[in-house]
């Protein structure tokens, strides 16, 4: 009614009323009156913003590849953006081309970032180096002038995919799947070669108990050995040690037998020198007169025998003799 007007925005939108070319207000989430014929609007929404970009390269061999991510910017300075860019509002509407343009200038950007990056990488190093290349572009818009006028800041820039083409990409699967099955054929290989080391091991292992068993055996048998010729031997001093005992006690009997014969051949010497002393007188007599000494305890028997041994010593005198049985019976007869 008569060019007077209210308007109000919410709080993630920057505004900046302008008057006579003056600057009246300015803030976030402003609402106010206005008079139409003389105030121009400029609404910058604040948000962060999401941008996906997409665009091919050529790495150091001469292959094309897609590089493909997303950059999440927020503006910085408004005033200064609405200085580069028109976000007057017409008839309390924004203009949607300009996020467009801002979009094309971050895309361009990243692109003018990466492009010599890309050129210095073979193919294989370009599809693993995504998280390089999202740095490469961050540092890249960071560090743009073009950027940094618009009043922009970078959030964050992640790359999604970093693709060869069809054909190409074929034939690194073809070229993997080989190179997979061979690190499997390897690893088989490996895994068998263990197998057997492992298995040779463990027979080593039986061979060196088995050695170690015999040769414990072999201690055994030396300790049982040396162990009898230490028993045999301690029997041979026990023997030795009997028999030498038994030496000295038939040294102790010869010994104890030849004073016993000793003292008997004494002892009979000294009969024999008493019985000699005692006959000696008895020398010089002749038997017949000691017999006829002794005639008292003789009888006839006794006579004939003398008489007999008086025929014996005179016997080569004699020519016939003869004695009758009845004689020789009777002197046999006991008294």
């Amino acid at each position: 009614m008569f060019g007077i007007n209210f308007v109000k925005f919410d709080a993630m939108t920057h505004v900046i009323q302008f008057s006579n070319g003056q600057i009246k207000r300015e803030g976030k989430g402003l609402s106010f009156y206005y008079y139409g014929p003389t105030t121009s609007i400029t609404a910058i929404p604040m948000g962060s913003k999401d941008i996906q970009f997409i665009f091919r390269e050529t790495t150091h061999d001469f292959q094309k590849i897609a590089i493909q991510g997303q950059v999440t910017y927020f503006i910085k300075d408004p005033k200064q953006l609405s200085e580069v860019l028109d976000f007057t509002l017409v008839n309390k509407q924004y203009k949607d081309d300009n996020f467009e343009k801002i979009n094309q200038r971050l895309n361009n950007e990243a692109q003018a970032a990466t492009s010599k990056f890309i050129q210095q990488l073979d193919l294989k190093s370009a599809i693993r180096s995504a998280k390089e290349i999202g740095e490469q572009i961050e540092r890249g818009l960071t560090k743009s002038d073009a950027i940094a006028h618009l009043g922009v800041e970078v959030i964050n820039v992640d790359v999604i995919a970093v693709s060869p083409t069809p054909e190409m990409a074929k034939a690194l699967e073809t070229e993997t799947k080989e190179a997979l099955q061979k690190e499997a054929d390897q690893a088989i290989y490996e895994r068998r070669n263990f197998a057997v080391e492992q298995e040779r091991r463990i027979k080593e292992s039986e061979l060196n108990t088995e050695i170690a068993v015999q040769e414990k055996g072999k201690q055994i048998q030396e300790k049982k050995a040396q162990i009898k010729i230490k028993e045999q031997e301690n029997e041979r001093k026990i023997r030795e040690t009997k028999i030498e005992a038994d030496v000295s006690i038939e040294n102790s009997k010869t010994k104890l037998t030849e004073m016993r014969v000793a003292n008997m051949k004494k002892e009979a010497d000294a009969k024999g020198y008493l019985l000699e002393k005692t006959l000696s007188p008895y020398k010089a007599f002749d038997w017949k007169m000691l017999m006829a000494m002794n005639a008292k305890g003789m009888d006839a028997k006794d006579n004939i025998a003398f008489a007999f041994r008086e025929l014996a010593e005179n016997a080569d005198k004699i020519e016939h003799l003869n004695i009758s049985p009845d004689l020789l019976q009777t002197l046999l007869q006991k008294k």
